[in-house]
């Protein structure tokens, strides 16, 4: 992820402002019972962000978007979740994945405090295919949620599913 990327998150995350009604109406019908309670439970930044790229999802699709597919986008980062991380602990995982590498995330997520939170960070992916394994969701919902993060080749989500999930989160 780029520098522009990942400040337009930060300021983004700010953002003291709810969530309109017909937004969350919207997600809602996208996905199913279980789903919708991983949702509701996101911070307010990550639902955001997951709106706007479900949104991006459904304009690149059209009447073509499978359900599936959106949960997929309004999901991705439900892995976030365990790790109860604000902003600006957030920026300092990010760093420091990019010093340490990602190989840290097991040895921090298996020790206490702050250092755990940014290991389980790390691991969204993993926690939320996990999540979503347990709320029934569809294998590609599960799939995106635990490879949006890997290189774009040899994942298992389809073409041209994994391009447009892929494009309309790096925004």
């Amino acid at each position: 992820m780029g520098l522009w990327h990942l400040s337009k998150r930060f300021f983004g995350s700010l953002n003291p402002l709810p969530i309109r009604a017909q937004d969350v109406s919207w997600a809602h019908a996208q996905l199913l019972d279980g789903e919708q309670a991983l949702w509701d439970r996101m911070r307010r930044q990550d639902r955001r962000h997951s709106l706007a790229v479900a949104h991006r999802v459904d304009e690149a699709l059209g009447a073509d978007a499978p359900r599936e597919v959106l949960a997929a986008a309004l999901l991705h980062d439900v892995g976030k979740l365990d790790s109860n991380l604000g902003p600006f602990y957030r920026v300092a995982a990010t760093a420091a994945a990019k010093v340490a590498g990602h190989d840290m995330a097991d040895p921090w997520a298996s020790t206490s405090g702050v250092t755990r939170r940014i290991g389980l960070y790390l691991l969204h992916p993993q926690i939320g295919a996990d999540h979503l394994r347990m709320a029934g969701s569809h294998a590609l919902t599960v799939a995106w949620a635990e490879e949006h993060h890997n290189e774009p080749d040899g994942g298992s989500v389809p073409e041209p599913y994994a391009t447009v999930l892929r494009e309309a989160d790096d925004d």
